[in-house]
């Protein structure tokens, strides 16, 4: 079993997230995707090997930058419900 690691640019809104996940099985999907992706990103990055095509890791990038954005507008849709 992996421990379950909170992701610095979402550190502030842990709670809401936990709170989302449990609430919502779209948004638990979408959070374990950004996690797996950013973890792939961060090893690939971070990798020894240069064999990994640029357009694939442009990619992966991209991905990960839309499901950020996607989860960050959740997390505001949540705050303007509890405002």
């Amino acid at each position: 079993m992996t421990i379950q690691k909170p992701f610095r640019k979402f550190i502030p809104q842990q709670k809401k997230i936990e709170e989302l996940e449990k609430n919502s099985p779209r948004f638990k999907r979408i959070y374990e995707e950004y996690e797996l992706m950013s973890d792939e990103l961060y090893n690939m990055e971070n990798s020894d090997t240069s064999n990994i095509p640029d357009d694939f890791m442009d990619a992966v990038k991209i991905q990960t930058e839309y499901l950020e954005d996607e989860i960050g507008d959740w997390l505001l849709e949540k705050s303007n419900k509890e405002s």
